[in-house]
């Protein structure tokens, strides 16, 4: 098949190219600029266009005979734009290349949310149905595409929407790497009493999803929370770190309060001036709210199994880390 992949040079997007190129696949990688991760792209044999999902010619351009898209493209972590960037990327992005599918009959459109827009989980672990509490620009914009995914999928495009838990695995230069380097420093501020539920998701299993999300006829119109076998504290994830590592870590504790107001001070503080701040509210989010999932609907529709444990994606990760001279 041909597949489009928007956000192909990303963590995910740039695993999920290798896979389907080894599947045999044809692939487009949209991306908005040019780089080291898009050389290394054309040498696997992928096809790439450089420009912005939110860019109805760019967009054209990708959807000739395409069968799939693997929708990954999104604004994600950005400090140095304003909020309405969000939605244009996420919403007004998500929606162009939706109506460029559509309009070419392309065969299935898979939409990667995020298992962000359920926000904190009262009751874990949580489902599909557990309600919508987006707490972020980001978490919420994911969202608000989601009802314009199932629009097209009334309008006969076969859709499906994934919300993946927290992605890591070899490859991730940022997203555990905090972790990973703090574990390292042989010491570990836990804000909290450490028992806040996280659930880790190996970067193979999410690849996984989005291939057999492809399938004729699994998992039309259905949105699915794609996560791994376990879930766990972050005290007990922050230990399992040190094992990988082959070493140990002291957790002192500190109170969550001061660190929940500093991170919107730092938030609001340094937007104005340009600058990353050390500590925000989506940060401080990890030490506090819940994200537990029941994947049970994933497994009965679509099939999907992890199979790689916790203890063993740390391992291979911290591998990676070592051999790229991150830590």
């Amino acid at each position: 098949m041909k597949i489009l992949v928007t956000g192909g040079t990303g963590f995910t997007g740039k695993a999920l190219v290798q896979r389907l190129l080894q599947d045999g696949h044809q692939v487009v990688a949209l991306d908005y600029k040019e780089g080291l991760k898009t050389q290394e792209l054309r040498e696997w044999g992928a096809e790439i266009v450089i420009g912005t999902v939110t860019d109805p010619a760019v967009v054209n351009s990708c959807m000739k005979d395409v069968d799939v898209v693997q929708h990954l493209a999104a604004a994600f972590r950005e400090m140095d734009v304003p909020n309405t960037y969000y939605h244009e990327v996420n919403v007004g992005g998500t929606t162009t290349v939706l109506e460029a599918a559509y309009r070419e009959g392309v065969k299935k459109f898979i939409y990667c949310s995020t298992c962000g827009v359920h926000g904190n989980i009262d009751n874990p672990p949580g489902d599909e149905t557990a309600p919508i509490h987006a707490a972020d620009y980001y978490q919420q914009t994911k969202y608000l595409a989601e009802p314009v995914v199932l629009d097209y999928f009334k309008k006969g495009l076969k859709t499906v929407i994934l919300r993946p838990a927290a992605i890591y695995g070899p490859g991730d230069p940022e997203r555990f790497f905090m972790i990973f380097k703090r574990v390292a420093s042989g010491m570990f501020p836990m804000f909290g009493d450490g028992k806040t539920l996280y659930h880790p998701l190996y970067i193979d299993h999410l690849v996984d999803a989005f291939v057999l999300a492809m399938a004729d006829g699994k998992g039309d119109g259905q949105a699915y929370l794609i996560a791994d076998e376990q879930y766990l504290g972050i005290e007990d994830l922050v230990r399992r770190t040190a094992k990988a590592l082959g070493g140990s870590v002291k957790i002192p504790h500190f109170p969550l309060l001061p660190v929940i107001i500093a991170g919107h001070v730092c938030e609001k503080v340094c937007k104005p001036f340009h600058i990353s701040p050390p500590i925000f509210p989506r940060r401080v989010d990890w030490y506090r709210q819940n994200r537990a999932f029941c994947i049970d609907k994933a497994k009965r529709d679509l099939g999907y199994c992890p199979t790689v444990d916790i203890d063993e994606g740390l391992r291979r990760t911290a591998e990676w880390y070592r051999k790229e001279g991150y830590l």
